[in-house]
């Protein structure tokens, strides 16, 4: 079929080279002049006067992002050396927290459990008692549930350094008003999905250059085309005996919606009105329920010092609302200049320059012993305001399906996970397996 695919984000690209192999002929559309919708790089400079590429956010990948990590084979990329992987690690610049060695599952995660730091005998036994229940339950609940509500029974200190940061860090959204069925989901597929499965995956390369750039060079062997700088803000729809929808004038098959929620919503709440009354209607309903998504920011502060090297290429950190940063990354040990930090603050509020001096301050004395004298100075803060959708509980997303001959993929449609790369790789599985199970109709 001739497919179009509106957006050169993670899921826009994973989608076309999924369909570019099985057969069809994709076109994938961009309003931007570069790809990676919110996982991309980002041009900065250090305050020595050096050119370096960053990230629009800092993000991380686990051993459970199977799709993901098969999406990087198909177009190249080695995993082994484009990604570091390490144990999971949730360990306080003070040495407090949770640290799991490289054991087959589940044993890693009840030796990590039996040996954590700075937890009395009768935290641990809180939270085994709690992953119990959660195993038993077949790591379901009701969709009402909250984590904090899910998580009553597990002791403060490990809510504080364990509990509080997994969820804020999977689903973006504070635990008192998070998902407990999507945080369950989370920890049984990271956890006891397999050995390996919640190792950390850190990108050794900046976000564009480990999956969009390379995807956009396969799709240029395989025939693909890529339309930068071409915005599309509505589709025209083509009636006949199978329904058709244009972009600027060319009919394709299939569109693959694949931008941002908000841009989707606002988008397609102007298309369909030359359709059918129940096209239209199945198009406005769609847009309606995407619009309806709330958002959570994800801020990400970057500093630089020179010949600054921490412990650990990423520790976790104490988050209070005067100090909000829940990680920070040691970008230096992970491809990048030395001394570069990346300070992650999920869930944010506040502005730029306050996040970013909040930041400083909390670096000034958690980091201390590691800062040495070092000179921290400030290289940029980026704050995607619309980093994820709020995972809340019983939360309604839109479907995959829009309407006939339009679908739609991306981390907030109908799935099992939150707002990451493996939800928008996930998604745009989704759409190839949806489009074999369609009949053919051959170019419009």
């Amino acid at each position: 079929m001739k497919l179009a695919v509106v957006g050169a984000g993670w899921a826009g690209m994973a989608a076309a080279v999924r369909l570019t192999q099985d057969g069809h002929q994709v076109t994938v559309f961009e309003a931007a002049r570069a790809i990676g919708g919110r996982a991309r790089a980002l041009p900065a400079t250090l305050p020595d006067g050096r050119a370096v590429l960053l990230d629009n956010g800092q993000h991380i990948l686990i051993g459970a992002y199977r799709e993901t990590l098969q999406a990087l084979r198909t177009v190249g990329v080695d995993p082994q050396t484009q990604l570091l992987r390490l144990p999971l690690c949730l360990r306080f610049p003070d040495g407090d927290g949770l640290a799991l060695p490289r054991w087959p599952a589940p044993l890693d995660a009840l030796a990590g459990i039996l040996g954590a730091r700075g937890w009395t005998w009768a935290d641990k036994a809180s939270l085994l008692r709690a992953a119990g229940a959660w195993h038993w339950q077949g790591f379901d609940c009701p969709p009402k549930l909250t984590v904090a509500a899910l998580c009553q029974g597990i002791r403060p200190r490990v809510m504080a350094t364990l509990i509080a940061p997994l969820c804020v860090s999977a689903l973006n959204t504070p635990l008192d008003c998070a998902s407990g069925q999507v945080f369950l989901r989370v920890m049984r597929d990271a956890l006891l999905g397999g050995s390996g499965y919640s190792n950390l995956l850190l990108p050794t390369t900046d976000l564009s250059g480990l999956f969009p750039q390379r995807a956009a060079h396969w799709l240029d062997r395989h025939g693909g085309r890529l339309r930068l700088g071409q915005r599309v803000d509505a589709l025209t729809y083509a009636g006949g005996v199978q329904p058709h929808w244009c972009i600027a004038g060319e009919p394709f098959d299939t569109v693959v919606w694949a931008t941002s929620s908000a841009v989707a919503a606002a988008a397609l709440a102007d298309s369909g009105q030359d359709a059918p009354v129940s096209i239209a209607e199945q198009v406005h309903r769609w847009a309606g329920t995407a619009a309806a998504l709330q958002f959570e920011a994800i801020a990400t502060v970057y500093a630089h010092a020179p010949g600054l090297r921490l412990e650990r290429p990423m520790l976790a950190l104490r988050d209070t609302p005067a100090y909000p940063a829940q990680f920070v990354f040691d970008r230096g040990q992970l491809g990048g200049p030395e001394g570069l930090l990346a300070f992650v603050v999920s869930a944010s509020t506040g502005g730029r320059e306050a996040l970013q001096a909040q930041v400083l301050d909390q670096a000034a004395v958690q980091l201390a012993d590691q800062l040495h004298g070092h000179d921290l100075r400030p290289v940029t803060t980026v704050v995607e305001k619309r980093a994820t959708f709020a995972c809340t509980p019983a939360l309604v997303r839109p479907p995959l399906a829009v309407a006939p001959g339009l679908l739609a993929c991306g981390d907030y449609v109908q799935g099992p996970y939150p707002a990451t790369l493996e939800g928008a790789v996930v998604s745009a599985h989704a759409v190839a397996l949806a489009l074999r199970a369609a009949p053919n109709t051959g170019p419009p």
